[in-house]
């Protein structure tokens, strides 16, 4: 396999430079072990390194951390706290594999004081815990409940925690050859496959609306398998693998038909199947949709958490087009939070990343990324940052590389550029945009397509003394109520 450094160029230069790193050696030694085991954070990164012999501007370029934040947290005038600062700080300084159960003391500590049946953060990663999880997630999703007794939704440092441990956690045996149950067989596991697939290639055509109660119910047959199947340990990892990535798309639907707390508790699911499947391309696609989710309706930080914990999983993949996207989606939370030159700084290493094509581990589902996705990012998040002008002209430099027949996906990316083009002032061009868009939602069943839909309109409303405006905001007034009858 080739080894992959996404740090080692500049993401706004050609110009390659040596990252920082930190030896093996600064990590041996008795006061570090104990400073892992009791998260104590300021002292590990005094012991480290100063026995790594880094600078504190070393340390910045390696967690993303600022340098007076890091010198404030050396003198114990400043603590860790959760989400994204505790991913940036252990991940940034590469802890060796063998080291990372040591971060899992206070966690199993916790969970043996607590008396709970609660499917959270410190219960350990086994694969009866992933069959539990989805269980009770599939269940939330059927019934349309949030299951909040079975599964608590996470955020901030809770969510933290659980990403964490999908990064560090040992991977179980997940062989069943006990059971008298159906042998599962590598056909099977293909077919089984293939309908995740096709599933997933029409829902850029259709949208969640039609597919989600199908998932749900192949998501069952899944779990079926896993509780009742006869498999060995090469053969269960790929079901688990056929899960996960099942689940992810279950979940996925789930969030597009506006089944918020359903979908993350499907996501969350999803994430310890991909653990379970020792894939760390299907780790890296669970987290990347956690962050859709935080970045949309949940904690912008729990995006930009879940997508660098992401990319650090991956870090050994010859995978540029997955780092790529995993980088829009870390870009997307900083745009939220108004952090501009970091949301244009992972849009620069995307753009750059993307134009490598695609890598010797780049998974068959990342099959969409491509420069003008990335553009259409990137019009995305200059919206969110208040720019509407340059927003318009990335999602114009976009538009041409967007598939027809992926109908979903292109009227959501012209909606958000008919609403750039009039929050710019250019009521005539937006309008035309609006009509176009409003051409193609017929059919197309999508809770976030309406939320967009709603949003241009808003804009529309704002020209409401030019007719082409008034033509528009009649006309899609009318797609509204149609698509709510």
């Amino acid at each position: 396999m080739s080894q992959y450094n996404p740090g080692s160029r500049c993401a706004s230069c050609s110009r390659a430079h040596i990252t920082p790193h930190i030896p093996d050696r600064a990590w041996r030694d008795e006061d570090v072990y104990r400073a892992l085991s009791t998260w104590d954070f300021a002292r590990l990164l005094r012991l480290v390194r100063r026995r790594s012999g880094l600078s504190q501007k070393a340390v910045r370029e390696l967690t993303g951390l600022t340098q007076s934040y890091i010198s404030e947290l050396e003198n114990d005038r400043k603590q860790v706290e959760g989400r994204e600062t505790i991913i940036a700080l252990l991940t940034g300084l590469g802890i060796p594999a063998d080291l990372r159960q040591l971060l899992l003391a206070p966690l199993a500590q916790a969970d043996a004081e607590r008396s709970s049946e609660a499917v959270d953060p410190a219960l350990p990663w086994t694969p009866a815990r992933m069959v539990t999880a989805l269980d009770a997630a599939v269940g939330g999703a059927v019934t349309g409940l949030n299951r909040r007794s079975v599964i608590a939704a996470l955020g901030g440092a809770g969510l933290t925690q659980y990403v964490l441990q999908a990064a560090i956690a040992p991977t179980e045996s997940i062989a069943a050859t006990a059971r008298e149950g159906i042998r599962i067989s590598d056909q099977l596991l293909s077919s089984l496959q293939a309908t995740t697939d096709v599933l997933r290639q029409a829902d850029a055509s259709h949208g969640s609306g039609t597919l989600a109660r199908t998932a749900t119910t192949h998501l069952k047959v899944l779990l079926g398998l896993l509780k009742e199947g006869n498999f060995d340990e090469t053969t269960g990892r790929r079901l688990a693998a056929v899960t996960a990535d099942t689940a992810i798309q279950t979940g996925w639907y789930r969030f597009d038909s506006g089944a918020h707390d359903a979908a993350q508790n499907l996501l969350l699911g999803a994430l310890r199947a991909a653990h379970a499947s020792g894939d760390s391309r299907l780790r890296a696609g669970a987290l990347s949709f956690l962050a859709i989710h935080g970045y949309s309706v949940g904690d912008p930080r729990d995006a930009v958490t879940a997508a660098r914990t992401a990319r650090q999983v991956i870090a050994d993949q010859d995978a540029p087009a997955l780092h790529a996207m995993l980088l829009t989606r870390q870009a997307r939370g900083h745009a939220r939070l108004r952090e501009g030159r970091q949301a244009i700084a992972a849009l620069d290493e995307a753009e750059m990343l993307c134009a490598r094509g695609r890598g010797e581990d780049d998974p068959h589902w990342l099959y969409w990324i491509n420069p003008g996705e990335i553009r259409g990012q990137a019009g995305s998040c200059y919206l969110d940052l208040g720019r509407p002008e340059q927003a318009a002209e990335a999602f114009a430099e976009a538009r041409d590389t967007l598939a027809v027949d992926d109908v979903r996906t292109r009227a959501q990316f012209l909606s958000r550029a008919a609403t750039a083009q009039m929050r710019a002032g250019d009521a005539d061009g937006g309008c035309t945009t609006g009509h176009e868009v409003l051409s193609l939602v017929t059919g197309v069943q999508s809770a976030r397509l309406d939320d967009n839909l709603g949003s241009m309109l808003i804009e529309a409303r704002r020209f409401n003394t030019a007719a082409v405006a008034r033509e528009l905001v009649e006309r899609g007034q009318n797609v509204m109520e149609e698509r709510a009858a």
